[in-house]
């Protein structure tokens, strides 16, 4: 009986536990798939994770801090007495950055920018990664009001060099992986001092200043040998936040952070009690300004370590960015490259670019560009633009201002050699006198009339009389009739006597001396059926296109060195990283015109400013000889001067961006102008008289005929002949030297 009940029981219990076996039997099937699939899942996420990070130390290519001084800045001198000192620094940030070695740099300086940055860097590998984990954290988790920070100096040395610099979400996260294994590589490669003098060179500081010494100039003036604990610490203080902390316009901000730096310096034993007393009770001066100057020496170069220009940290000057312009032409012909290949060299390049600047020369031209009163003695609503151009015997540009008024920004509109502008009456001398006196075809005292040519009117058919004077005494545009000298119709700026000139010389004689020797680029020989190998250009100035102020200067060299042409330039050599010469250039001389020739048309043109009729008699000066010609185009919309003394040559333009007519009695006259903006350097120049050719003798000349004075001639001059085309002497029978004749025929046409 107790059997048949142990059974029944047995097989109820059998019964009742039957599910329970089913249940346990599927859940572990279901926790041992479960297993299994996150044993799977598992090993497919660690694959993954191994192959991402094993790329991003693909990614993390080689950082190479060696030569990275160079690779940051391209370096312009300018020379100042017997040293060249810095002028300008370019990179491809355009920051100011100067270079100092870490042995330079004062020990106090180096702690207060580890300390307050990375207080371990000289235990860590590079990373920091407890404060790595945590700053990544709290890009997800926002632990922190704002972006926690835990990058070592390394970390942000690589930052810096490599641009990477993503601070959110995947790709923030992305960028701190790479960031990570790039720091971990640069230790590797690099001692603890490498990386520091790198880090104190690149350091954002705000207002343009990149490195310590930068900084050390712009905010105290000093060398950063020269700081004290206190201005160390103010400027390592600017780094947690540059411009927070910038100590010009938020200097409580900058005490505060300074404060801390202090206090971590005291903490880790860089400064004892009393020096950090000192240091929080001493008072700074903040310059604000990169006037320092340094007689410090580059190695190898004799150049100072800082500039002494005062706007060194503003917008660049005129002239660096005429160095610019030409160093990528020097860099595209060089190297074989474009444009843009030639930028990125020349702004990473670390090169070494002497120029050709006056720096006392050319601060004065800025300073006096900024003042609108030497231009018009009328405040002018829509005043015009003016440029100004200078340079020496040999082809060195020793100034340039491209614009009135305050430069807007760096590589703005150069108007001296970027604006193509007609010349006026200043082709004249280059085009016409110069050469037909160098061909014997005239003398000083050689006679023209004022009379027009009868030419062709290809527009309306028939013929017309051309050209019309400018400058002639009485009515605009009439002829007196009258008979000059050459000399004359030069200083009166007489249009008919060109046009005659380029009559017996011929327009294409003309066209190839300004092309070929005196290397005006702009000159058209067939465009769209236009040409300047015709009378209107060569003899008035009408140019297809127009001149470059530079060029147009630069060609009237030749008539105070004794016709030798110079090529300008704004840069003597270019020496690369390494200190190999890229450039030098070449002042070879080109004897374009005789030198006798050059020094009868510098007599002619000194007319121009001593003579009571002459056009730019308001330049005169008081100490010094001065030879010029002015230029005046069509309806008045460009005035130009350019002037020769024994030292410069220069000139200037003024007008309008998009050409117009300058209201007449708005401004002074170009003459005016120019001794406004250059008189006073001019005249102060140490050499007074031009150098005289010995091929030229003075001689006199009958005041009727033109021809070297007889017994017989009772009104005389003196005039400056060429040895070699004297005239013939006056038999003082004047009878026949005037004529009933109006005009010059000829059947050539013209180019409208």
């Amino acid at each position: 009986m107790k059997e048949n009940n142990y059974e029944n029981t047995n097989k109820s219990l059998k019964k009742r536990l039957k599910p329970i076996k089913r249940a346990l039997k599927i859940a572990g099937t279901f926790l041992l798939s479960m297993f299994l699939i996150l044993v799977i899942t598992g090993t497919i996420l660690v694959t993954a994770l191994t192959v991402y990070v094993v790329s991003f130390m693909d990614d993390a290519a080689y950082v190479n801090l060696d030569n990275l001084q160079s690779n940051y800045t391209t370096y312009i001198y300018a020379q100042q007495g017997d040293e060249w000192i810095t002028y300008d620094m370019i990179s491809s940030q355009g920051e100011k950055r100067i270079w100092v070695n870490l042995e330079e740099i004062p020990q106090f300086v180096r702690d207060a920018f580890v300390y307050s940055e990375d207080e371990r860097f000289y235990s860590h590998d590079g990373v920091d990664f407890q404060g790595t984990f945590m700053a990544m954290a709290n890009l997800f988790l926002h632990f922190w009001d704002t972006e926690r920070g835990a990058s070592t100096i390394t970390q942000q040395v690589v930052k810096n060099i490599t641009g990477d610099d993503a601070v959110s979400g995947i790709e923030g996260i992305e960028r701190k992986m790479r960031e990570i294994f790039r720091s971990i590589q640069v230790e590797k490669n690099y001692t603890k001092d490498d990386i520091l003098e790198c880090y104190l060179n690149i350091v954002h500081l705000y207002n343009n200043c990149n490195g310590v010494q930068a900084a050390a100039n712009f905010y105290f003036n000093k060398d950063v040998s020269e700081l004290t604990l206190a201005e160390a610490t103010s400027i390592a203080a600017i780094t947690k936040s540059p411009q927070a902390n910038n100590p010009l316009q938020h200097p409580e901000a900058n005490r505060q952070r300074q404060e801390y730096v202090l206090e971590k310096m005291l903490e880790n034993g860089a400064i004892s009690t009393d020096e950090y007393e000192q240091a929080l009770a001493e008072e700074l001066t903040f310059i604000g300004s990169m006037s320092y100057t340094s007689g410090t020496e580059a190695d190898g170069e004799g150049t100072s370590a800082l500039s002494a220009y005062d706007n060194f940290d503003d917008v660049s000057s005129y002239y660096v960015d005429a160095v610019i312009e030409q160093a990528l032409e020097i860099f595209q012909d060089t190297y074989g490259i474009d444009r843009e290949a030639a930028t990125e060299k020349l702004y990473s390049g670390g090169y070494q670019i002497y120029s050709c600047v006056d720096l006392d020369v050319q601060k004065a031209v800025e300073e006096k560009f900024l003042d609108s009163s030497n231009f018009s003695s009328t405040v002018l609503d829509d005043p015009p633009q003016a440029a100004f151009i200078a340079m020496d015997y040999t082809g060195h540009i020793i100034a340039v201002i491209g614009g009135v008024g305050e430069k807007p920004y760096p590589r703005c509109l150069n108007r001296a050699n970027q604006a193509i502008r007609q010349p006026g009456s200043c082709i004249k001398p280059i085009s016409a006198y110069g050469p037909a006196i160098d061909l014997d075809l005239i003398t000083w005292s050689t006679r023209f009339k004022d009379v027009p040519l009868k030419i062709l009117n290809t527009d309306e058919g028939g013929t017309m009389l051309w050209p019309k004077n400018y400058s002639t005494s009485g009515n605009y545009g009439a002829w007196s009739g009258e008979y000059n000298f050459a000399y004359e119709c030069l200083n009166r700026s007489l249009n008919t006597t060109a046009a005659q000139i380029i009559e017996m010389l011929t327009p294409s004689a003309a066209f190839n001396f300004l092309k070929n020797d005196v290397k005006l680029s702009t000159l058209v020989t067939y465009e769209d059926g236009r040409t300047d190998i015709a009378r209107s250009p060569m003899s008035v100035g009408a140019l297809t296109n127009g001149v470059y102020l530079e060029e147009l200067v630069a060609a009237y060299q030749i008539f105070g060195n004794l016709g030798k042409y110079y090529e300008p330039t704004y840069i003597s050599r270019i020496l690369d990283r390494d200190g190999e010469e890229v450039y030098v250039h070449k002042f070879r001389a080109s004897q374009v015109l005789d030198e006798s020739s050059a020094y009868v048309m510098n007599r002619m043109m000194e007319t121009v400013v001593t003579s009571s009729r002459g056009t730019g008699r308001a330049a005169k000066l008081n100490n010094v000889e001065l030879i010029a010609k002015t230029g005046t185009t069509q309806d008045w919309k460009d005035l130009l001067f350019v002037g020769c003394t024994p030292e410069y040559v220069s000139g200037i333009w003024y007008g309008y961006d998009i050409p117009k007519e300058i209201p007449t009695g708005t401004y002074y006259s170009s003459s005016q102008i120019w001794k406004n903006i250059f008189g006073e350097i001019a005249d102060a120049g140490t050499i007074t008289e031009f150098p005289a050719s010995s091929s030229v003798v003075t001689r006199e000349y009958c005041l009727e005929s033109g021809l070297l004075a007889g017994s017989r001639c009772t009104e005389t001059a003196v005039g400056y002949y060429k040895r070699s085309n004297i005239p013939v002497t006056c038999s003082g029978d004047h009878t026949g030297l005037t004529d009933d004749s109006t005009f010059i025929e000829t059947e050539e046409v013209i180019n409208s």
